[in-house]
């Protein structure tokens, strides 16, 4: 049976990486989504509510499971049983930025190998910055996210009220 893991933030979830983790779960026995629980930038939801919104959003595929982890994500990988890493790449300064990371993962845990797939067309512009951008300054994001999330950013900016665009943190290093 091989396990992949396929770790991120996911503030929040949003179609680019529901396109991926459809994609990953159709090459493997079991994808793990590992949300990262402690990073090192702000974040718009605490793990819990990643954790939910993630799971409502890929309770349609039948072998992933989605934990929280802290740490060093080889580290999670070797704990879980994972054998593979899944990483999603959108443009050149993703490839820069992931190459980097799986050299050095690869360094640390030599038994796991990493593979990134591409996203696909419709989802190569999106992150999760510009997702909260657009639902923080009132546009549509139908096509962006899943309902759950969509409903979560509706609720989490709503609770700011009119000051809130300097309230949240909407560009990080990688969504």
């Amino acid at each position: 049976m091989v396990r992949a893991l396929y770790p991120g933030t996911f503030d929040p979830i949003h179609n680019g990486h529901v396109d991926i983790a459809e994609r990953a779960a159709r090459l493997f026995d079991e994808l793990i989504i590992a949300i990262y629980d402690s990073p090192p930038k702000t974040l718009t939801f605490d793990t819990s509510q990643r954790l939910a919104l993630a799971r409502e959003s890929l309770a349609h595929i039948t072998n992933v499971r989605i934990e929280p982890y802290r740490g060093l994500t080889v580290a999670f990988a070797h704990e879980v049983g994972a054998t593979v890493m899944v990483r999603g790449l959108r443009a050149i300064s993703d490839f820069e930025f992931e190459f980097q990371m799986a050299l050095t993962n690869k360094k640390l845990a030599p038994d796991v190998e990493f593979i990134s797939l591409m996203t696909s067309l419709e989802h190569a512009y999106l992150s999760s910055s510009i997702l909260k951008e657009v639902a923080l300054l009132g546009g549509d994001i139908k096509g962006l996210a899943p309902e759950p999330v969509r409903a979560a950013l509706r609720a989490r900016f709503a609770d700011l009220g009119a000051d809130g665009v300097s309230a949240v943190p909407i560009r990080t290093s990688r969504d």
